[in-house]
């Protein structure tokens, strides 16, 4: 009986629901707000259009997180052609830093973060930070499950090198995105 209740709901009526897991993976593979916000917009778009693709029942947030993925590396490969923002005054000037309890946390974790692979990065937001299961992001990514775990687990091993973390220090971040990728990894180096 639930089956036929889930198959009668419109998909549209659940893509709004994913908006923020949407923003925070754009903004983890892009690194601008600005542009992760355009991402979005087009995944919606796409999804929208294609929402006739959609098979009811199955996971409606790894589908978008695949578009948006797929999007995003797609316009990377054509702005590789563009003239680039090299010294990054430009870029620097679109972007603001958020203002909570744990910047100076925060803002250690991010150029820790940034200082990942891409691929390593991409692990760990979908696994870390937006809580999809390692094959589901291995499915997303068009790589084995053993891989994707290997990528989540040297991210992981990095980010604890990085920001020097102990088992006994205290991060003061209120991002929970961030908290569940840290946390996650410090237990990689207690473990």
């Amino acid at each position: 009986m639930e089956n036929d209740i889930v198959a009668d709901l419109d998909p549209r009526d659940e893509l709004v629901t994913h908006l923020g897991a949407l923003r925070a993976f754009g903004l983890s593979l892009c690194r601008n707000g600005t542009l992760a916000d355009d991402l979005v917009q087009e995944t919606v778009m796409k999804a929208w259009k294609s929402i006739d693709k959609f098979e009811v029942g199955t996971n409606m947030r790894a589908w978008l997180f695949t578009i948006l993925r797929n999007t995003y590396y797609t316009s990377y490969t054509k702005s590789r052609r563009e003239v680039a923002d090299v010294d990054g005054v430009l870029s620097g000037n679109l972007s603001v830093k958020p203002e909570h309890d744990g910047k100076l946390a925060y803002n250690d974790f991010m150029h820790a973060f940034e200082k990942l692979p891409d691929d390593q990065r991409e692990a760990l937001t979908l696994v870390g930070a937006s809580g999809f299961a390692y094959h589901e992001a291995a499915e997303m990514c068009g790589v084995a499950t053993g891989t994707m775990k290997s990528r989540v687990n040297r991210a992981r091993q990095k980010l604890v090198e990085l920001l020097d973390l102990s088992p006994d220090d205290s991060l003061e971040l209120t991002d929970s995105g961030t908290m569940a990728v840290v946390v996650a990894g410090q237990s990689v180096r207690r473990g």
